[in-house]
């Protein structure tokens, strides 16, 4: 059975802005104790051995606290460190694969950026569980995204979308309530939580902003 997810306040852990491995696991730990409700380990500039060594000291953080653990692109490091599932980019390998290769009860994302892929996304029956859609805005830490989709073109994907679906891409706490006007189904951040100074008062402050969405 696949484990129940909330997409509300999804953290894209980054250990490079986080500071390294044992930063990285604090601020984790301190993002769940604010409300974040997803975390996601992305680290393309580690090698696979430093990323899988984080994500099996990760895994027993989220267990305890109930958050599903997904690792971006990498389905290896998800198979060998037990986590809940992987999120896959439209270069990545394809949906399909990622759930023959994770199994039935495997959390699987995908990451949209146009209609066409959200198009082709909804052919995925029982394939995927969710959607990535962005880059909302501008954004320095995936330097290879598509243009901004701003919150009309935002809102346009989820609406098109049958999966709930997670924005993402240069969002941080003084927009985060201007993305929920699109209705995803949560925000996706990276800096606003890996680079601030007290990340479990960052994320309390952004999952407050999603209670009081308009």
């Amino acid at each position: 059975m696949r484990p129940a997810f909330d997409l509300s306040l999804y953290l894209v852990l980054d250990p490079v802005q986080c500071g390294g491995h044992a930063a990285s696991l604090g601020v984790a730990r301190a993002a769940i104790e604010g409300g974040a409700t997803v975390v996601q380990l992305r680290a393309p500039e580690w090698h696979k051995r430093a990323w899988l060594a984080l994500a099996r000291d990760l895994l027993p953080i989220t267990r305890a606290a109930g958050v599903p653990l997904v690792i971006d692109d990498h389905v290896d490091i998800a198979l060998a460190c037990g986590a809940d599932g992987v999120h896959v980019g439209q270069r990545d390998l394809p949906a399909d694969v990622a759930r023959r290769l994770m199994g039935p009860d495997a959390l699987i994302g995908l990451s949209v950026s146009c209609a066409a892929e959200v198009d082709e996304a909804n052919g995925l029956i029982d394939l995927v569980d969710y959607l990535g859609a962005g880059p909302v805005f501008a954004t320095p830490t995936k330097t290879d995204a598509s243009a901004p989709c701003g919150i009309d073109g935002l809102a346009a994907l989820c609406a098109q979308s049958r999966y709930p679906t997670v924005a993402i891409g240069g969002i941080q706490l003084h927009n985060a309530v201007d993305v929920l006007r699109a209705r995803p189904a949560g925000v996706a951040v990276v800096s606003a939580i890996c680079r601030a100074a007290d990340p479990r008062d960052a994320a309390a402050r952004l999952r407050e902003s999603i209670t009081l969405k308009p």
